[in-house]
């Protein structure tokens, strides 16, 4: 259960597009406006959450099994770190989410979305939905983002801002290709939760992307 003063905000995007490098200035904003902020992270958030994202990150392993770990990270990075921000009336301000998974688990690896929409609704379901003629009979509600901004780069330009930045991690060291798939895929959830998606292009220099977040947080403040 949320408090009607709370807000969950969701950074997302490909490796190289710049999300990251806003989140300091994304957490400052809120402060400024003196609100509570509980910045985290998936896969992440709790030492548990923490673990698997290692593994997630380092090991081997076939799509299944990588999106178990991704919704039981997931699961417990809500139950102990979302939902009591969340009840508290602070602002959660993650650096990726759900989308994330549908893009690069589902788009980016093949796996198959009707299995990923099940976990979404097993581990991010809320109390049946009060208006069951519009949701369906026993419809759940799920615990969603309010706002998602979407960092969109050309995998090619996000390649080459990853050159020499790290030693790359699993994900990061994939082909241009497969970035391309997870573009399109976080494409086509926004085109299906437009509501909360406001596409940010990041080929711009980074002073106009943050003039654009910015102008962007402000505006979905004074309209709620």
């Amino acid at each position: 259960m949320s408090s009607p003063s709370s807000f969950f905000l969701t950074l997302e995007g490909i490796d190289g597009a710049g999300k990251s490098s806003h989140l300091d200035a994304v957490e400052a904003f809120f402060t400024r406006l003196g609100r509570r902020v509980t910045r985290t992270r998936e896969p992440g958030g709790t030492p548990l959450a923490e673990t698997l994202r290692e593994l997630i990150l380092s090991r081997p392993m076939d799509a299944l099994t990588e999106s178990l770990l991704v919704f039981a990270a997931r699961r417990d990075h809500i139950e102990r770190v979302i939902s009591p921000a969340l009840a508290r009336g602070d602002v959660v301000l993650c650096d990726r989410f759900t989308d994330a998974t549908f893009a690069y688990q589902g788009a980016g690896h093949g796996f198959d979305p009707e299995v990923l929409l099940t976990l979404e609704r097993w581990v991010q379901g809320l109390a049946k939905a009060e208006d069951e003629t519009a949701a369906g009979p026993g419809a759940a509600k799920l615990l969603q983002p309010d706002l998602t901004l979407w960092f969109d780069l050309a995998p090619e330009a996000a390649a080459e801002r990853l050159i020499g930045a790290r030693l790359p991690d699993r994900f990061e060291s994939q082909p241009v290709a497969f970035f391309r798939r997870v573009a399109a895929g976080y494409a086509a959830r926004a085109a299906v939760a437009g509501e909360r998606f406001v596409r940010i292009d990041a080929a711009l220099p980074r002073e106009r992307v943050w003039e654009r977040v910015e102008a962007v947080l402000a505006h979905r403040l004074a309209s709620t």
